[in-house]
């Protein structure tokens, strides 16, 4: 016959039982640096936990205007993503363009020969148009204020584009940045979202002369390829894009010929066709922009698939961590 245990001896077994099994299941992955916050760069600063102020040159008429960072993030959402877009997907962008913009500014406190720290000018800064901002979109930045997304305790690099083409890049294959580890941007596999995204956001299809692709090979390099009678594609890289291509003899990078051509046309180094035909230089492909970071379409689908912004970023940018400078 079984002896009875008494309430305090029944205690203890359980909590025996419950160490025993805890020991055995797996730990959760400690992200790096925890949720150690990064200094507000001291050019924009106004205190410890208080929202920074920046001066923001507008290259559309060369003028500088003070603004608080609330402020300008909203200008930046807009002009990155559609006023009719899921308030999560803002929502995600706010987190990453108020990372980009710190992060940047902490590199580089201000701008070439201006008085100010950031451009509404999209190739040199972000895109930015407080024309199209709408009470969601303030909304949507007001929900995420103060956060921005750090690893190991310092601002990520916050790249992000339209569409990845369905796989995202690392930041040597994307952009052939070299400068500074980025181990929290890997090739990300998006691909189960092309369903929800539009076919004529998917595939793209451009021509130049043959007169811009020898020009614009002779300015990436100073080698002059000649008339152009061939452009063979290069192998492609893990993120699968096309690293180089050879215009006649002359090899150049595929994203310098892409910005030297117009890259609002050429749109990706995700491609699948580069030739010579009916008197035109032809280059087809998928994606739109560098395909670093996040993919702003695969961010909508997200979106509309319910997902929250944390996990939008966290999916693109791996083992970070989202923290709050201010309230």
């Amino acid at each position: 016959m079984y002896k009875r245990l008494s309430p305090v001896a029944l205690l203890c077994a359980l909590l025996l039982v419950a160490n025993l099994i805890g020991g055995c299941a797996q730990k959760p992955q400690q992200k790096p640096g925890g949720g150690k916050v990064p200094p507000i760069p001291e050019a924009i600063s106004k205190g410890a936990n208080v929202e920074p102020e920046l001066k923001v040159y507008f290259h559309e008429n060369g003028t500088v205007k003070t603004m608080k960072l609330e402020e300008y993030i909203q200008g930046v959402v807009a002009g990155e993503m559609g006023p009719d877009w899921p308030d999560k997907a803002f929502a995600a962008q706010a987190i990453l363009a108020r990372t980009f913009t710190l992060q940047k500014i902490a590199e580089k406190p201000k701008l070439d020969n201006r008085d100010a720290n950031a451009s509404t000018n999209k190739s040199e800064f972000q895109a930015y148009d407080a024309a199209k901002v709408n009470d969601r979109i303030k909304k949507a930045v007001e929900s995420t204020r103060g956060k921005v997304l750090v690893y190991n305790g310092d601002y990520v690099r916050a790249w992000f584009h339209a569409y990845s083409g369905g796989k995202t890049a690392t930041a040597k294959d994307g952009l052939d940045f070299t400068q500074a580890a980025t181990p929290y941007i890997a090739s990300v596999n998006d691909s189960q979202f092309d369903t929800a995204i539009p076919d004529d956001v998917k595939t793209w299809k451009a021509s130049f002369s043959l007169d811009q692709v020898q020009k614009a090979v002779k300015q990436i390099n100073g080698s002059d390829p000649g008339k152009v009678t061939s452009i063979v594609l290069g192998p492609k890289n893990p993120s699968d894009r096309i690293d180089t291509i050879k215009v006649n003899n002359v090899e150049v990078k595929t994203n310098a010929l892409r910005t030297a051509l117009d890259s609002t046309v050429f749109k990706s180094t995700m491609l699948n066709q580069a030739q010579v035909q009916g008197g035109k230089a032809v280059f087809a492909g998928r994606g739109y922009g560098h395909g670093v970071g996040m993919s702003q379409w695969g961010a909508r689908v997200m979106a509309d698939q319910g997902k929250s912004p944390e996990d939008i970023v966290g999916y693109y940018f791996k083992n970070t961590n989202l923290v709050s400078l201010y309230q």
